[in-house]
């Protein structure tokens, strides 16, 4: 038979928090996407850093219609991303550091638990 795998969808999770519980939240969403696939809505990169696969949407709203476009994001592209979350500001040096040390703290943390 096929395995059947849970699947939870977490929308606005990061609402009314930040920092240090951000972090904690991306770190146990993490944890459960070890048995289960996750999928979550979030605007903060502390809980995004965590994330398997980081897929970015974007609205553009031309007149009456919104249109959406998705696209998975990785390696620099990601980081970019990660760094427009914390500062908005795309090309932010200090904020690339933040992004890196948020990644590194993902990878080390998913090397821990495997």
């Amino acid at each position: 038979g096929v395995n059947q795998v849970p699947t939870f969808v977490f929308d606005e999770v990061d609402a009314g928090i930040g920092g240090k519980v951000a972090v904690e939240v991306g770190r146990r969403l993490s944890r459960l996407a070890r048995t289960a696939q996750v999928i979550v809505v979030t605007h903060l990169p502390q809980v995004a850093a965590f994330a398997d696969r980081h897929v970015v949407v974007s609205k553009d709203r031309t007149g009456h219609v919104t249109a959406s476009s998705v696209a998975t994001v990785d390696g620099p592209d990601r980081v970019r991303e990660l760094v427009r979350m914390l500062s908005g500001l795309e090309d932010s040096a200090s904020g690339a550091e933040h992004a890196a040390e948020l990644l590194a703290l993902a990878a080390a943390d998913r090397r821990q638990g495997s």
